[in-house]
């Protein structure tokens, strides 16, 4: 059954997963978990809270199934549902902060490679990417988004513009803004 459902469409993914096929949405769930994740991580910097972003994205997904229209791509309408769970995690955390009880964001989760470089370059390049996903996450949500679509999870402008409901060219001039800004951020100009 299992490589029945590998061989299938996203879009009859989700129609046997709305008539209660649950083996059908965790072939969805596998397929696109990894997309998920990495664009929520890129979002809130927070490799725990992004897992935990990750399965409410999924809920809400198995909830709204029944609206997906599978002439669309599957991995747009999820990162849609993404984005918005990672913008109502940051309207949480603003709440919290501004009430004096928020937690300080943990590091980003250390790289795994299999060829493992010398302990020094590893901790400059895992330095490196910290400061990276700080100054990302400081970016305004209209910078970030759009980038961290495009570059880190690899839709392409079009698509992105879809995701995030603005042109084309919107999406172009605010990846074109947030390169700028990470450039001032990073000292790097």
């Amino acid at each position: 059954m299992r490589a029945d459902l590998a061989a299938l469409a996203d879009g009859d993914l989700a129609s046997r997963s709305a008539a209660g096929d649950d083996e059908a949405f965790a072939e969805i769930m596998r397929r696109h978990r990894q997309r998920v994740y990495r664009l929520i991580l890129a979002n809130v910097a927070d490799a725990d809270e992004a897992l935990d972003l990750v399965q409410e994205t999924f809920v809400s997904a198995h909830g709204a199934l029944r609206r997906f229209d599978p002439n669309r791509p599957m991995s747009a309408w999820l990162a849609r549902i993404a984005l918005n769970k990672s913008r109502d995690w940051a309207r949480r955390r603003a709440v919290r902060r501004m009430l004096g009880l928020a937690t300080p964001v943990e590091e980003i989760a250390e790289l795994h490679a299999d060829d493992q470089p010398l302990q020094d370059v590893q901790a400059s390049d895992r330095a490196e990417l910290n400061r990276l996903a700080r100054a990302v996450a400081q970016l305004p949500s209209s910078q970030r988004e759009p980038l961290v679509l495009c570059a880190v999870d690899g839709l392409s402008q079009a698509e992105a513009s879809e995701v995030l409901a603005i042109s084309e060219k919107a999406v172009e001039t605010r990846i074109r803004r947030a390169r700028l800004t990470l450039a001032q951020l990073l000292g790097r100009n």
